[in-house]
């Protein structure tokens, strides 16, 4: 219906306003009345209504042709090239009707009035309608762009995603080795936790996760580290039962127990907790380290990974903070659900 209007309807009443507006402008400039003249004459002249349509075409041509140039010009020219089209155009046909039709013939104030009035009118038509065009390419290049940098945010996080893989992989296969030597019924549980986790790594391509989901997922890593780890380890998990359906995005509590697994010493214990907290996901990991402390790598994969991860997810939604202290190591992260 809108094209409809645009493209059939609007061109003539756009005429039919600026013939109006020439009659009127011209009884009050000589005292013609030109509604009292022969209706046969007025007939004639509203035919000119027709026109509409072919300025309406001719406008959209020479828009579409600047539009087109690979490095557009002055403004102020292609205005000038609109208003030469415009007058020649509106000469050639307005003013020999005008001639025929005029009480006095065709006037040196109707060739000002029928070529002035015409001419600003549908410059304006035009400037409007160039605008309009700017504006929706400046919103198409807008969405271009958007789209652009969507897709190296996706490619991105997709290989950050990725680089978790081979970490985990190459920790959990030493773990399947050496238990191959004590137990292989210990291996073969492992070797079953290990393809849980690596199904929902690999096949789980979901952009958000529930947090009950994510959360199992990590009790499997858990239970994955608890059976490779010393049996003297103190491992404490406290899994507030809120926490359920809510999104998240996966793998990010991951790199947090992975580090407390890999550096825990000393008194060897483990505590990991995760809460609900006003709309927040609390999450807590805390270990104990030797007491020659081995320094945790800023640059690791895990943690710069995960910084990274959470600054392309969570922009200003979420906080990460790392304590290393003579005794212990934990780090505490909260994320907006």
């Amino acid at each position: 219906m809108e094209q409809f209007w645009r493209k059939y309807i609007f061109p003539v009443l756009y005429a039919l306003v600026i013939y109006v507006s020439m009659r009127l402008i011209n009884a009050v400039l000589t005292g013609f009345r030109f509604w009292e003249r022969p209706w046969l004459e007025t007939v004639i002249e509203c035919t000119l209504l027709s026109t509409g349509y072919i300025y309406a075409w001719m406008l959209n041509y020479l828009l579409q042709y600047y539009q087109r140039q690979p490095k557009p010009g002055p403004v102020i020219r292609e205005y000038l090239v609109v208003s030469a089209v415009i007058i020649v155009f509106t000469d050639g046909i307005i003013l020999p009707i005008q001639h025929f039709t005029g009480e006095r013939g065709c006037q040196l104030y109707d060739v000002i009035n029928l070529t002035l009035i015409p001419t600003l009118f549908y410059l304006l038509y035009y400037v409007i309608k160039r605008a309009n065009a700017s504006l929706r390419k400046s919103y198409e290049q807008q969405l271009l762009l958007e789209k652009i940098s969507n897709d190296q945010l996706q490619t991105e996080l997709r290989f950050l995603k990725a680089q978790f893989h081979p970490h985990f992989l190459f920790n959990a296969l030493n773990t399947v080795y050496f238990q191959m030597d004590e137990s292989v019924g210990t291996a073969k549980h492992t070797v079953e936790k290990l393809s849980e986790l690596l199904r929902y790594q690999l096949y789980d391509h979901q952009q958000t996760v529930a947090v009950g989901k994510e959360l199992q997922y990590l009790q499997s890593y858990i239970d994955l580290q608890r059976s490779r780890m010393n049996e003297h380890l103190r491992l404490t998990v406290e899994i507030d039962n809120q926490l359920n359906k809510q999104s998240v995005y996966p793998l990010l509590l991951l790199p947090l127990v992975e580090n407390a697994f890999k550096y825990a010493g000393g008194e060897y214990w483990i505590n990991i907790s995760a809460s609900l907290q006003s709309g927040w996901l609390v999450f807590h990991v805390s270990n104990a380290i030797p007491a020659i402390e081995m320094k945790h790598k800023k640059g690791g994969i895990g943690l710069e990974n995960l910084r990274r991860r959470l600054a392309l997810l969570y922009p200003g939604k979420h906080e990460l903070a790392i304590c290393n202290s003579r005794e212990n190591y934990s780090a505490d992260l909260k994320i907006a659900l």
